[in-house]
């Protein structure tokens, strides 16, 4: 994992996150490999700055099983399991505003309103398809951006 930066990269990389960060302090900017055991340390390292910053304070509990959620998908969909394909995780925080996650696979994408409601029909007994679903109802904001190669997140 790499070290955090102060500011999003500028570089021409697929992973490229493109956001004013001028008005806020980013925390975290980290390109990881696309297998399961990268999602803990990031997970760990945000509740860090969210504890520490108090930029969502009380709201750490949204904020991981987001985060959790965000980077499995990216990890399944984006990488394909892949640990030589890389996702960007970007943290920003403001005590003000909250906290503003950002992540980014290099996969093919999707399309939101393509995912099947999992309260609806035989979806209920399905095993999985509720990521989606979870990150919308314990976020304040959520955009898909980049034809579906990223999620932005935001918590106050």
């Amino acid at each position: 994992m790499d070290e955090p930066h102060d500011r999003a990269s500028t570089d021409a990389d697929p992973l490229h996150i493109d956001f004013d960060c001028a008005s806020l302090s980013v925390h975290v900017d980290i390109k990881l490999p696309g297998e399961a055991r990268s999602i803990d340390p990031v997970v760990e390292q945000v509740l860090v700055i969210a504890r520490d910053m108090k930029c969502a304070e009380g709201k750490e509990f949204e904020i991981e099983t987001a985060l959790r959620e965000a980077l499995a998908n990216a990890i399944r969909y984006g990488c394909q399991h892949d640990p030589d394909k890389a996702i960007r995780c970007v943290v920003a925080c403001d005590s003000e505003r909250g906290m503003l996650i950002i992540v980014r696979d290099p996969g093919p994408g999707f399309d939101p309103a393509n995912v099947p409601n999992c309260l609806v029909g035989h979806n209920v007994f399905s095993d999985h398809g509720r990521g989606i679903y979870l990150i919308n109802q314990l976020m304040d904001e959520v955009q898909f951006g980049k034809g579906g190669t990223e999620i932005r997140m935001v918590k106050r």
